[in-house]
């Protein structure tokens, strides 16, 4: 089964970290990368960029608008995702909690919904 686990960090986090502390994290993530891939669990994994460099599509009526920004009131938001492979939902959890990241915030698991299209 695939999995997104995606990484939420908390705008209270964000810019905290020294640039020594976040180069060790990156550093981390990349290592950590690299164990996915060996073992054939990793299918694709990137970092985000901050939520100020976001635009979002909305409907308005019948047309779609694009506005600068989430403008979500959250203290949260998305920093990256891990798009992994993995038996089932507890060892998608295990694979998840070592994710670096996990330390500075919080990390969502779902699992991926394949869809079909009827047969006609």
């Amino acid at each position: 089964m695939r999995f997104l686990c995606m990484i939420h960090t908390s705008i209270d986090v964000d810019g905290t970290l020294s640039s020594g502390e976040m180069d060790s994290l990156v550093a981390e993530h990349f290592a950590y990368d690299d164990g996915l891939r060996r073992d054939g669990t990793l299918i694709l994994s990137d970092a985000l960029e901050l939520p100020d460099k976001a635009i979002v599509i909305r409907p308005r009526g019948t047309t779609l608008t694009v506005t600068d920004g989430p403008f979500v009131e959250t203290k949260e938001h998305l920093a990256g995702f891990y798009l992994i492979e993995a038996a089932d939902m507890a060892a998608a959890t295990e694979i998840a909690r070592r994710i670096p990241s996990a330390r500075h915030g919080a990390v969502e698991i779902r699992p991926i919904r394949l869809l079909t299209l009827p047969d006609t």
